[in-house]
């Protein structure tokens, strides 16, 4: 999966997302960077509505690994390690 797939897939049902609970969407990691093997996952970090919780967070997750055909690894800015946070926020790439 490619940098322009993944966009264009995310834009493609940003509504359905949205209906999910998603209230924005950022790609980081090897496929932001266009460094994306066949054994890739697909980083997103995502700011989720307040009703969002256990089970919808994971629906979330299997919709876009559905979308995109491969792992995704789904998270939140808050839930990333201190160490870690500054660095992905610079590189991600704001879909919506």
């Amino acid at each position: 999966m490619n940098k322009s797939d993944v966009l264009n897939l995310v834009n493609l049902h940003q509504e359905e997302l949205r209906k999910l609970g998603v209230k924005s969407l950022n790609l980081f990691g090897s496929v932001a960077r266009d460094r994306a093997t066949p054994q890739s996952d697909v980083d997103v970090l995502v700011e989720l509505d307040e009703s969002v919780g256990f089970f919808e967070f994971f629906q979330i997750k299997h919709y876009l690994e559905d979308l995109f055909q491969c792992p995704v690894d789904l998270g939140t800015a808050d839930a990333l390690k201190e160490h870690l946070r500054q660095p992905i926020l610079e590189e991600a790439i704001h879909v919506f």
